[in-house]
């Protein structure tokens, strides 16, 4: 078995696969064509020696990965459908763009990667601790205070995935999303990449984001429970906030190490991760997978321009509209 440096997630009708170099984008528009896009890229580790110590690397990926996100499921939607490129920026970000000299749709993504962030943190870590301290007068420790704040942050967690699963558009996503681990399994398991081989494999993988971010609850709860609960609610959130780039880092690690071996020592402690997965991932079909297939194709970077436009017509066919998995 192999392993590969390559992860991706699903998008608008579409899979992106990333390498450490290169990016490969595919999506399927309404049409049934399949439309894709390559590019190289440059981590951000590799722009500062500082940026690749243990913890370090995996708090600048995670900024990286998150704004790259943004910008490519904004990219996705422009893929599948082209009037979608008729956004016009607000003048407030005209205005940024003009005093940072950078382009106004770069900004327009940087706005909506702060917007997520501060959705996260209030949704996440602000709403639990302001929950938490209404059994305040009830519980003597910190230590009980800060696992009940923990647990609250969970639930909170798991009740936002499966919210977000009823939203149609979401369902297929996490589809394309099964795609592109099948896909990557596929690849790793060193078989042919081929919609029949591919499907043979499971929806889930060790590296998921979907498992970082259960880390990233599960090292909070430890972390946090080091702190007491102070009275003050701003500096209770204020410690929360400071110690956040901490849990980043070391989820990124305890990721990384946990997805290195087969054995039971590691499947025991990815297994948590894993069963989330089950949520924020489903079965595609035949024709996710071939999109999901190209995206991969296009970042393993063994393929020239030619070859990759004769697999987007190979797999591109008229189709009448998304369809949902069957159920009993």
């Amino acid at each position: 078995m192999r392993r590969s440096k390559i992860g991706g997630q699903g998008v608008l009708e579409g899979v992106m696969m990333r390498a450490p170099s290169v990016c490969g984008i595919a999506v399927r528009k309404q049409s049934g064509e399949i439309v894709y896009e390559k590019e190289g890229i440059v981590p951000i580790t590799q722009k500062n020696k500082f940026y690749k110590l243990p913890v370090i690397r995996g708090v600048v990926s995670f900024v990286d990965l998150l704004g790259f996100g943004v910008k490519t499921m904004t990219k996705a939607a422009k893929m599948y459908d082209d009037s979608s490129d008729q956004y016009e920026p607000s003048k407030i970000e005209k205005y940024v763009a003009k005093k940072t000299g950078k382009n106004a749709m770069d900004v327009a993504m940087g706005f909506a990667v702060v917007l997520a962030v501060a959705f996260a943190v209030g949704i996440f870590f602000i709403l639990p601790s302001v929950l938490a301290n209404i059994v305040r007068p009830y519980v003597s420790s910190s230590v009980l205070m800060n696992l009940i704040e923990g647990g609250i942050r969970l639930f909170i967690f798991i009740i936002y995935i499966l919210s977000i699963t009823l939203i149609k558009d979401i369902k297929r996503v996490f589809r394309y999303h099964g795609a592109e681990h099948k896909t990557i399994n596929c690849y790793e398991h060193e078989e042919e990449l081929t919609v029949q081989n591919v499907q043979k494999y499971g929806t889930l993988h060790p590296r998921c984001g979907t498992s970082y971010l259960l880390l990233v609850m599960v090292i909070s709860i430890l972390l946090f429970s080091l702190l007491g609960w102070s009275a003050s609610w701003l500096e209770r959130i204020g410690l929360r906030l400071l110690l956040l780039p901490a849990v980043a880092g070391i989820a990124y690690e305890f990721l990384k190490f946990a997805a290195a071996g087969e054995s039971l020592f590691f499947r025991i402690i990815r297994w948590p991760g894993m069963m989330l997965q089950k949520l924020t991932t489903a079965e595609p079909d035949d024709g996710m997978v071939e999109v999901a297939i190209l995206a991969f194709t296009a970042a393993l970077d063994e393929k020239d321009a030619a070859e990759l436009d004769e697999m987007a017509k190979k797999f591109s066919r008229a189709r009448e509209a998304p369809c949902e998995p069957e159920t009993a």
